[in-house]
């Protein structure tokens, strides 16, 4: 299988308050961090997958290509992270991204978010019957100047930035893959998941 050429970025910078401890360092499978499992899964579907963080060093015990938060650094919200992708991968029109917090986003999803790829748009958002994913899936650069936009203003409603630009949704209806491990509680149903896969 031919990996998709579009540049993949990860989102690991979150504050992970209702989780108690950083998320993106959990355990997870085989991997001694989530961060890891996330992105060793994604290099085998992207040529290249990028860390978004606010910190790299959390991020040592493998080898990745770290985008670490140098504007914004003091907001934890993905709206700094995609500021600082964006002013990094200058050559890139379009990046597909994920929360780290999602580890059952798989080929298949992220296949019929390829699949619709298209320059009309500014976004390509996976949707549940709970709601949309804002990070899961694609943003255009055309987006970029709104997030600056935000970023400024202290405004980081992913939500409110997608009602006013030309999204198109990809209807998924299990839940369960696009599970965020926001608590203690999601993290045990991750694992679950996990070893009934197995």
């Amino acid at each position: 299988m031919a990996l998709h050429t579009m540049a993949c970025v990860l989102f690991a910078g979150g504050k992970s308050s209702r989780m108690g401890k950083n998320k993106a360092l959990l355990p997870f499978d085989d991997k001694e961090s989530l961060a890891r499992y996330q992105y060793e899964r994604l290099e085998k579907i992207f040529e290249r997958v990028y860390l978004s963080t606010k910190d790299a060093d959390l991020f040592d015990h493998f080898d990745a290509n770290v985008i670490e938060d140098e504007i914004g650094k003091e907001v934890y919200a993905p709206t700094a992270g995609f500021v600082n992708v964006f002013n990094r991968l200058r050559s890139e029109t379009m990046i597909f991204v994920l929360s780290v917090d999602t580890p059952f986003v798989d080929n298949a999803i992220i296949d019929k978010c390829m699949a619709v790829r298209d320059d009309d748009y500014d976004a390509i958002i996976v949707r549940t019957p709970s709601g949309i994913h804002p990070l899961c899936g694609i943003y255009s650069r055309s987006l970029e100047e709104p997030l600056v936009k935000m970023l400024q203003e202290n405004d980081h409603k992913l939500g409110k930035l997608l009602k006013n630009a030309k999204v198109y949704y990809i209807d998924i209806e299990d839940e369960d893959a696009l599970l965020n491990m926001n608590t203690p509680e999601d993290y045990d149903k991750a694992l679950k998941i996990l070893q009934e896969e197995k």
